[in-house]
């Protein structure tokens, strides 16, 4: 037996002996009596440790009815939504603009509720301490195309620069933009979990930009929830209980981080405990009551309207690409 499957293994055996049911409670009687429509699930496994609720929900799935539930490898931002679209997987957490983007070029993608706020820092050099100041500067991102490069360029054309012609982006994906970074070969960068946490440990570079706490990013979700628009059509039960174990397993990484962070990490969705425990202790995931999912689409189909990477109106977007129908009768359901 390999070392990751014995991790998967004490993983699932501790958290069946914990009980999952017993940390939530069971699933409502109405669901339980409602017909589960399909018992298998496959869900995006990303590297990134914001995302920990949908890691976290596997026996939280298991209490919901799914006896087949399949984590598949993939990259996030554009990457994780074009295997979504291609029906690769059925759901996955995401930042929202690839998810935009991929529902503006017709793909069959539908958001169905915000996860947590806040999980990108942008690090730079000294000398640059604003987003205007990165005119001229380098800025490193994995591909053109990926969430970190959407980002950045939304917030630099929110401050009126021409991220085409204003910034020199630097792609790489080996060696990764953040070493880059460490190594004095670019400018700035925009991290993700557990990549500000690695660099604060380091003393690498200052933080000028957590969407966590600036405005007017921090109003809004920072990833959101999307299926594939067949499951979530062909399957309502199944996309609703889907999302509870994930809200509910995100309402965990808020109570329990200490728990949530150990678990993952034996499972091998991540492999530092301190890196995981400290990103589950800054994310606002149980936020996700308070916060508006549909502003948040709207303003980032603004943003990516803005910067020119897509041509739909944020209504028609709206429209196309989501359905919150699940989210608001788990909103009320599952009151803090």
């Amino acid at each position: 037996m390999t070392q990751m499957a014995q991790s998967r293994r004490r993983f699932l055996s501790t958290l069946t002996a914990a009980g999952a049911a017993g940390l939530v409670g069971p699933p409502r009687v109405k669901a339980q009596d409602e017909h589960l429509e399909t018992t298998t699930v496959r869900i995006g496994k990303i590297a990134g440790i914001c995302i920990s609720p949908q890691y976290f929900a596997e026996e939280l799935l298991r209490a919901e009815g799914f006896t087949d539930i399949r984590y598949v490898v993939t990259e996030p931002g554009a990457i994780a939504a074009g295997a979504l679209a291609r029906g690769e997987i059925d759901f996955t957490t995401n930042f929202s603009p690839p998810l935009i983007i991929a529902i503006d070029a017709g793909q069959p993608i539908t958001i169905v509720a915000g996860q947590h706020v806040g999980c990108f820092e942008l690090f730079a050099r000294e000398g640059i301490r604003s987003i205007p100041d990165l005119k001229g500067k380098t800025v490193g991102v994995q591909a053109l195309g990926s969430s970190q490069y959407t980002f950045v360029s939304g917030m630099a054309s929110y401050v009126g620069l021409e991220p085409a012609s204003d910034i020199r982006w630097v792609t790489s994906s080996s060696p990764k933009p953040m070493e880059l970074f460490a190594e004095g070969k670019i400018d700035a960068f925009l991290g993700l979990p557990p990549e500000p946490q690695e660099l604060r440990a380091r003393n690498i570079g200052r933080v000028i930009f957590n969407s966590a706490i600036d405005r007017p990013w921090s109003q809004y979700f920072c990833c959101m929830v999307a299926g594939h628009r067949d499951y979530v059509r062909k399957y309502p039960v199944a996309t609703k209980r889907v999302l509870r174990a994930i809200i509910k397993s995100a309402d965990l990484c808020a109570s329990q981080p200490e728990r949530v962070a150990q678990r993952i990490v034996d499972a091998g969705f991540t492999p530092r405990y301190d890196y995981a425990l400290q990103t589950l202790r800054e994310i606002s995931y149980a936020k996700w009551r308070e916060y508006d999912a549909e502003d948040t689409i709207r303003f980032y189909s603004l943003r990516l309207r803005e910067s020119g990477f897509i041509k739909a109106t944020p209504n028609k977007i709206l429209a196309d690409g989501t359905d919150w129908r699940f989210f608001n009768e788990l909103k009320r359901e599952l009151k803090g």
